[in-house]
């Protein structure tokens, strides 16, 4: 193994919570950072964008749910490699470390052209299918055509930060993304201030910002000095590692597409309002609620990253401590976020639009989702817990009938009986409560399996596990 350096994080010994820490803080960062080129794409075209500011915000807000869908399935796949990575970094094999690093590089090139092409020529259609207003639709279009030419260095970026990011190193990514986020702004300010160009600069601004990133972290991986360096050269497919990637990635990928499919359903009811202001208003508050899930979603890579490394290096009994760690920090974070999120929503709504409609409904759906979010939190890091001792497909499962199958149910019973947005949105809380509970079950059955299989093929009870 190389040596270790100040970047990295021992996972497998001394005290948690504050190892965790100083893992998840910076990803916090990262991850509201990574936001912040959202919010400054919907603030330049609300404040900036003249008579029409309010339609084109409601044409960039009403892209994200479907913009997830697309990419989900792959972004999905660097979760693999982070986990994989991370097993065989617990393990000390820097054979499969390297070979892991040069796999996962290949896979997300391709991956990204894939996307590309898929989102630029189905974004009308699927677009159309969501039931977007006429008078938004092109605007739309024109966004996410533009916004999936930038999805091979997105792509390289997310797998690139992954692979650091199974050392512990979640400080670099910091960095690139915020020289990033810089760039997205320079680049709003020139397109939509200066140069009216609307949605289409926007759009270009956040994909300069992306192959800013991803240039910046295959520079680091380049000369990175460790087991994980990137050689372009020996980018290559190794089907075994590939083999693992796929096993945990391709679940975790279709989970995060049912989620998103659960909320274009739900964005599809939005626009059954047929109100602009409620549309608008909607993807301001989610935007700002992904505040509150960045924060929190920081501790379900924690739980995967610290769960991955011990499990790999064979530490089973530090995994329920990892567990009651994760828990007991995501709780804390949600509430603290989303109680001040709602607490202040007309203020930071008022960030985003001038419009007091827009705000008004956003401020609807913050007052229901904010407060509860700390259950979203709970639900993801089970789901992490789970993912990190190699079971990728049961916290699918449960999703898809949990979480997923719920909203859907939901929204053709419970909402069509009562048209509200208040009826809309508690699909939210409930699904994440119900979610959750069956994840927290599921977790203990699957521990106990995998202890009866690693005492069959080592011929001991693991400690503690």
């Amino acid at each position: 193994m190389g040596n270790k350096r100040t970047v990295e994080i021992d996972m497998c010994s001394g005290s948690i919570i504050p190892k965790m820490l100083l893992f998840t803080i910076p990803l916090m960062a990262s991850s509201i950072l990574q936001l912040l080129f959202n919010a400054a794409d919907l603030v330049a075209v609300g404040k900036f964008g003249g008579a029409t500011g309010s339609l084109q915000q409601a044409a960039v807000s009403s892209t994200g749910s479907l913009v997830n869908l697309i990419i989900n399935l792959f972004l999905g796949l660097s979760v693999g490699v982070n986990v994989v990575v991370a097993r065989f970094y617990g393990a000390q094999d820097p054979d499969g470390i390297r070979e892991t690093v040069h796999t996962s590089m290949l896979i997300s090139l391709i991956g990204g052209v894939i996307v590309t092409v898929f989102g630029f020529f189905m974004a009308e259609p699927l677009l159309v299918l969501m039931k977007t207003a006429p008078d938004v639709l092109p605007l739309a279009v024109l966004y996410l055509k533009i916004y999936f030419l930038g999805m091979p260095f997105c792509m390289v970026y997310n797998f690139g930060s992954a692979i650091l990011r199974a050392i512990g190193d979640t400080r670099r990514p910091l960095i690139f993304l915020f020289i990033a986020g810089i760039i997205n702004v320079i680049m709003n300010l020139v397109t939509v201030v200066a140069f009216g160009m609307g949605v289409a600069g926007v759009a270009i601004a956040t994909t300069a910002s992306q192959i800013v990133s991803s240039v910046l972290v295959v520079i680091c991986l380049m000369r990175e000095n460790s087991d994980v360096r990137f050689y372009p050269r020996l980018m290559r497919i190794h089907a075994d590692k590939f083999g693992m990637i796929l096993k945990v990635g391709l679940p975790a990928g279709l989970q995060s597409t049912l989620f998103s499919l659960s909320n274009v359903i739900i964005q599809s009811g939005v626009n059954s309002f047929g109100s602009a202001a409620i549309v608008a208003g909607n993807g301001d508050a989610s935007n700002i609620e992904g505040f509150v899930y960045a924060a929190m979603n920081s501790f379900y890579h924690a739980a995967i990253t610290f769960t991955s490394q011990n499990f790999g290096a064979k530490q089973y009994k530090r995994i329920n401590k990892i567990l009651v760690c994760s828990l007991l920090l995501v709780v804390a974070t949600g509430l603290i976020f989303g109680l001040s999120a709602a607490f202040f929503g007309e203020q930071l709504l008022g960030i985003y639009s001038n419009s007091p409609d827009d705000i008004a409904a956003g401020v609807i759906r913050m007052s229901i989702i904010c407060p509860t979010y700390f259950l979203c939190g709970m639900m993801d890091v089970m789901v992490g817990m789970m993912r990190g001792i190699g079971c990728s497909v049961v916290p699918m499962i449960v999703s898809l009938c949990g979480a997923c199958g719920f909203r859907i149910v939901w929204i053709y019973t419970a909402f069509a009986a009562n048209h509200t947005q208040n009826c809309l949105y508690m699909s939210y809380p409930l699904s994440w409560f119900l979610t959750f509970s069956v994840h927290l079950i599921c977790y203990f059955i699957v521990k106990k399996r995998i202890e009866s299989r690693i005492r069959a093929q080592e011929g001991r009870i693991p400690e503690n596990f």
